[in-house]
């Protein structure tokens, strides 16, 4: 297989949602990529179930761990980077099912000068709740009709967001506003992610440093923010929102201060350890 694309995935336990996941990719149009799961430290049954799920897809996987000792996202999607066997990326998270196009679109938009970032659906626990790879599978989050009461009279929101587009006009006219970029939806040449040395490991705890720290460190370098909105579609399983941390906050504004696009506790400290 000609791998044009690495899609990697973080997760952390929920083997569950993974599945949701996996089988949103199985209906890819776009075939010709690899998925890279970036694992957080799941416990030991979930880490069996993983490495026997990689053996029922068409699509080639890799398992990426390492143990358990609190938040390490960062730490383990540079591992991450490191073992990508194509020059182009795609990040997602391990609650995020993409729309069949979502792979093809990434790649269609690739640009050297440019990180694209997409936009997802926020599903409500209950629809959440009935999903099941079949009906991943069977496309039952891309008909809107779906998702359209939930959003109106239930708990899902954006819902807006998963309107799929194939009109030129509209994909223009839904773009002209400038989005930051979204760690779970994002596609980033590897050299461009390497020239920042990948993520800051110094973020311990979710919201910002997969993110707001890269698009910061990106722009710096000259690289441009673009959306795809309505383009690059996901869906969001439902889980409890988690806080936006001060110790996040307060990092990154010592990051802006410093005005460096290169991070000094990315992947090539990691290098030096390992």
């Amino acid at each position: 297989m000609n791998i044009q694309v690495s899609v990697i995935i973080a997760v952390y336990n929920r083997s569950d949602y993974l599945k949701l996941v996996l089988a949103g990719f199985e209906r890819q149009t776009l075939k010709d990529f690899e998925i890279i799961i970036a694992d957080d430290g799941s416990n030991e049954n979930v880490v069996k179930e993983i490495k026997n799920l990689t053996e029922r897809y068409y699509f080639p996987i890799t398992h990426i761990w390492h143990e358990d000792k609190g938040f390490r996202k960062n730490k383990i999607l540079n591992k991450a980077i490191i073992s990508a066997s194509s020059g182009f990326l795609i990040f997602i998270d391990g609650d995020c099912v993409p729309h069949r196009e979502f792979v093809r679109e990434h790649v269609k938009y690739k640009n050297d000068a440019i990180c694209y970032t997409g936009r997802r659906v926020n599903l409500s626990e209950k629809i959440t709740k009935i999903l099941t790879p079949e009906k991943i599978r069977d496309g039952y989050l891309e008909r809107e009709l779906n998702l359209i009461p939930d959003g109106i009279f239930g708990n899902s929101y954006d819902v807006e967001k998963g309107f799929y587009f194939r009109n030129n006009f509209l994909r223009k006219y839904f773009n002209k506003k400038k989005r930051d970029l979204l760690g779970c939806n994002f596609s980033i040449s590897k050299d461009n992610i390497m020239r920042i040395n990948g993520f800051d490991e110094r973020y311990e705890a979710p919201s910002i440093g997969e993110d707001s720290d890269v698009q910061y460190r990106f722009e710096l370098n000259g690289i441009k923010i673009k959306s795809l909105n309505n383009i690059a579609v996901q869906y969001h399983l439902y889980h409890k929102l988690q806080e936006r941390l001060k110790v996040n906050l307060e990092l990154f504004e010592k990051v802006k201060k410093s005005g460096l696009a290169f991070t000094q506790f990315g992947i090539e400290k990691q290098s030096i350890k390992s």
